[in-house]
């Protein structure tokens, strides 16, 4: 079955924006639980995107958590048939203790979806990512998926992104160097994750986080000029990757399809 026609089954022609669901949150949860149960429910909505034979890029993330428990769920009491490919250690941990079946990257041709998180995105589906430092692999995940559905709250939804640091994956080697030549890119503070103690990524790698504020008007020129700095792995700037949003609120489940997109 196809993608399209699982979202046509599952979703029943819901239209863009429309709220789905609303099944929580229950009397008397503080705000920080209907957060949690918010993102909770729109993790295992995004679970609907996911049919028989998949193979599915499993994401990172707070939000995608919930998702790769209810697909290890489905597949365990449900008899779902699916194969992961994670995007981080972490996920990859989860996913074994779920009794996902996982895939070597030599047996990856194409994924049919990848679900993952997003720290920002905007009303043309352009996405910050990297807040958990797995943007690297989140990225080739997603590149070779044949879409790519965001789970996310309202809070990430902005008019322009940049509000959030801009995570950047970088090499040790030479560090200071690519600092300052992303320094001279960014209006404000670029600085080394963790500081005197750096967070080091799954890859060995150094993540700079970059304070553009919400100025990030041309994302895809921007994501392209950063790639171009010697030591520069890979920036967390998605352009024109994400086919769909599900976003979760106390009031419900939001379905938001991009235009053109993939899955239209």
């Amino acid at each position: 079955m196809s993608i399209i026609r699982l979202i046509e089954n599952r979703l029943n022609h819901h239209e863009i924006r429309q709220m789905i669901c609303s099944p929580y949150p229950p009397a008397g949860l503080s705000i920080v639980d209907e957060v949690e149960a918010a993102k909770q429910a729109a993790g295992i909505a995004a679970c609907d995107f996911v049919s028989d034979g998949m193979d599915v890029g499993l994401g990172t993330g707070s939000t995608v958590r919930y998702t790769v428990i209810e697909l290890g769920r489905r597949m365990n009491e449900e008899k779902l048939d699916i194969r992961g490919v994670p995007t981080s250690i972490e996920t990859e941990q989860l996913a074994r203790s779920l009794s996902i079946p996982l895939i070597a990257w030599n047996e990856v041709g194409r994924l049919s979806v990848t679900i993952d998180g997003a720290d920002e995105f905007d009303s043309q589906f352009h996405l910050i990512k990297g807040g958990g430092g797995a943007l690297t692999r989140e990225k080739i995940v997603a590149q070779v998926s044949d879409a790519m559905v965001v789970v996310t709250d309202p809070r990430k939804d902005v008019g322009t992104l940049g509000k959030f640091p801009l995570p950047i994956e970088v090499i040790q080697f030479g560090w200071e160097v690519t600092l300052r030549h992303l320094q001279e890119m960014c209006p404000g503070v670029a600085s080394r994750r963790g500081g005197d103690e750096p967070f080091i990524t799954d890859n060995g790698n150094y993540i700079i986080d970059c304070n553009f504020g919400a100025s990030i008007t041309d994302p895809v020129k921007l994501e392209t000029d950063i790639q171009g700095i010697s030591g520069v792995v890979e920036v967390g700037l998605f352009t024109h990757m994400a086919d769909a949003v599900v976003i979760g609120s106390p009031q419900g489940i939001e379905v938001r399809i991009k235009t053109g997109g993939r899955l239209a």
